[in-house]
């Protein structure tokens, strides 16, 4: 479900929402990194969602397998006004619990 390139005027800004689920698979590509996902819902139904990235060259310390298929994720963003399974990624957190970055600079230091 590949949306046009768009600007985040699509989503709905003004509340948050975190989904848990397992990486299905992972485009890093241009112009914005895509990331399929699996949810289960409440009522035990897998929904599949997308979550939309910056574009490659923003996200310092990405590469093509920064995420692969089976990863479980913690992703919090905002959902397309649409109320499709899309959403814009402003946090990603690993089943490990590190943050993967998606402001830009994945660089984080290692925590003692």
């Amino acid at each position: 479900m590949a949306l046009a390139h768009h600007g985040l005027a699509v989503f709905d800004r003004t509340t948050p929402i975190t989904l848990i689920g397992t990486v299905t698979e992972f485009h890093f590509t241009n112009p914005h990194c895509i990331i399929d996902f699996d949810v289960k819902a409440g009522n035990g139904r897998l929904q599949k969602w997308q979550g939309e990235l910056t574009s490659p060259l923003h996200l310092k310390g990405w590469t093509a397998t920064s995420l692969e298929a089976g990863n479980q994720v913690k992703i919090t963003g905002y959902r397309a006004k649409s109320g499709a399974y899309y959403v814009w990624i402003t946090r990603l957190v690993s089943s490990n619990g590190k943050e993967i970055r998606t402001n830009g600079d994945n660089l984080i230091p290692e925590t003692p």
